[in-house]
């Protein structure tokens, strides 16, 4: 080899023996989806309220970081992350394995139960184990206790958001014996329920106490058990690109603080009526 070919080759070896310089974050977008009350939402003025974004303002003067919240439709909204068009998401995002599998995520920021709604007086009112709770860690798990449930709704059509593990749930037990309907948002879902166009929906617990609320949906109200476990994932926590290990970093610790000092039971029993820290 000659003089000069060794001396590239180390020049070169001494590059790749650099390590990269650790990204230094000043400036984060945040995307909610605006649309999903009370966990976000938006308000006559235009501007994104919630827990969530309640929540934000607390993890970003933690991490010292300047936040701009945007509005982005749910259905895309991971594609839309990886490529490039805002930082993180924060729209009650499920830790799923698929999910990390193209995504990593922060530690969890919550934990909440899924549920049946359905109109007061209608015929699903009361189904089987309304007021009790399952804890599931997958679908195979809870077969027994959801065979009543398969039962009662055989025949009738269930509303859904789409691209939800929640979604994944229904699709996994009921699509067999129920029409399935899905909705870009939850609420164009409730629309369509209290209307009596579909006859229940299925949805995150807190969403819905959220919902009912709302004078539009003053008819509807929780049926069956609330579900639990793991078979939701971990919990709810930021959506971050895998090439972003320092923006995780800074969130982790953030969310960990936000955990410890009880931020997140005072907001979500504010905004969620109930306590959700993981």
């Amino acid at each position: 080899m000659s003089l000069r070919s060794v001396v590239a080759a180390s020049a070169l070896f001494a590059v790749l023996a650099v390590p990269a310089s650790a990204k230094e974050w000043t400036d984060v977008t945040i995307a909610l989806e605006g649309a999903y009350a009370p966990w976000n939402l938006t308000d006559a003025n235009g501007k994104i309220v919630g827990f969530e974004p309640d929540l934000t303002e607390y993890l970003c003067a933690h991490a010292k970081l300047k936040c701009t919240l945007i509005s982005q439709d749910w259905d895309g909204m991971i594609t839309a992350l990886n490529a490039g068009k805002f930082d993180v998401i924060m729209d009650a995002l499920s830790i799923t394995p698929e999910r990390k599998e193209v995504i990593d995520f922060t530690v969890p920021y919550a934990a909440t139960p899924a549920v049946f709604a359905a109109p007061k007086d209608g015929e699903l009112a009361k189904l089987a184990g309304t007021g009790s709770v399952i804890k599931l860690a997958n679908t195979k798990d809870g077969a027994e206790a959801i065979e009543p449930l398969k039962k009662a709704l055989t025949g009738k059509i269930i509303g859904i958001q789409a691209s939800t593990v929640y979604a994944g749930f229904i699709y996994d037990n009921f699509k067999d014996v129920a029409e399935i309907k899905e909705y870009k948002t939850s609420a164009e879902r409730d629309l369509d329920l209290s209307a009596g166009r579909i006859d229940a929906g299925f949805d995150d617990a807190t969403y819905f106490l959220g919902a009912f609320a709302s004078a539009d949906n003053a008819d509807l109200a929780f049926t069956g058990p609330e579900i639990t476990g793991s078979i939701w994932g971990e919990g709810e926590g930021l959506g971050i690109r895998k090439s972003d290990p320092e923006l995780k970093a800074l969130f982790d610790e953030a969310i960990k603080a936000a955990v410890a000092d009880g931020t997140v039971k005072k907001l979500s029993e504010k905004w969620l009526k109930v306590d959700v820290t993981p």
